[in-house]
């Protein structure tokens, strides 16, 4: 199964990119997120048309996540888990299935702002929630992949300056801890499970020519269990959509398993 993971920063402005990804890629699973839709405007139907059913939590303008599936793989509908449960939130930002017996997550993390403001503190305890239910997702479902924006670049591998990031949210102290809380449950983080060559990053400013300097972070991840981890053959960051007209600011990040 070949799972990827892609911030598209807009459905709506980006419906043909994915399109023309989901056939170029070969992709099974792609976890969506920033949809920026409402549900009713969820574009099911071309999506069904080039082969992939789709699963999504919408809102309008802001964030939003989904799950396409290639036709055939067997999905179970009873499985279908939209946002923290217990955690009261208005923004649309996890949803889960259960697919040929491997729990994926969508999840889209807030982005927090900056430090000390009141959306930094939204995202710890956003994160908090997580990990709790996180906790007994794994012990329920040994085969999970937690796929998404996770707005948190680990280590300073992941950042293209790390000194001008200092200080900044997505590389604080207390976003960073939290991601190893995650590890600390028993996930793995797939990138890094393979040597991979210095500065590749999954997120670009649309400012300042960010792309074109490669000025990135790793934000973009996928967490894998232990018994999905021993299956991962690959783990990459697809820079070719970011070079697209119209682009979103994030690349496609996608895993091999089995």
């Amino acid at each position: 199964m070949k799972i990827a993971t892609w911030n598209v920063n807009s459905l709506k402005v980006r419906q043909q990119h994915v399109i023309d990804w989901l056939a170029s890629s070969g992709v099974d699973v792609l976890c969506l997120q920033e949809l920026k839709l409402t549900d009713d405007k969820f574009p099911r139907a071309e999506l069904e048309a080039v082969g992939y059913r789709s699963w999504y939590a919408g809102q309008k303008t802001y964030n939003g996540v989904g799950i396409l599936v290639r036709e055939g793989l067997h999905v179970d509908e009873s499985s279908i888990v939209r946002n923290i449960p217990g955690f009261e939130d208005p923004q649309q930002r996890v949803i889960a299935a259960t697919i040929e017996g491997v729990r994926i997550i969508s999840a889209y993390f807030p982005n927090g702002q900056a430090p000390g403001t009141e959306k930094f503190a939204y995202k710890l305890r956003w994160l908090d929630a997580l990990h709790a239910w996180l906790a007994t997702e794994i012990s329920t479902h040994p085969k999970l992949a937690l796929l998404g924006d996770y707005n948190i670049a680990p280590d300073d591998r992941d950042v293209h300056d790390p000194k001008a990031w200092e200080g900044q949210n997505l590389v604080s102290p207390e976003e960073r801890a939290a991601f190893v809380q995650l590890i600390g449950l028993g996930l793995f983080d797939a990138f890094r499970q393979f040597e991979q060559p210095e500065k590749i990053y999954s997120w670009w400013d649309y400012r300042m020519m960010a792309f074109r300097r490669n000025a990135g972070l790793r934000i973009d991840h996928i967490l894998l269990s232990k018994a999905l981890a021993d299956t991962c053959t690959a783990c990459d960051v697809d820079k070719v959509p970011r070079k697209w007209e119209q682009p979103s600011d994030h690349a496609p990040v996608f895993a091999q398993l089995g």
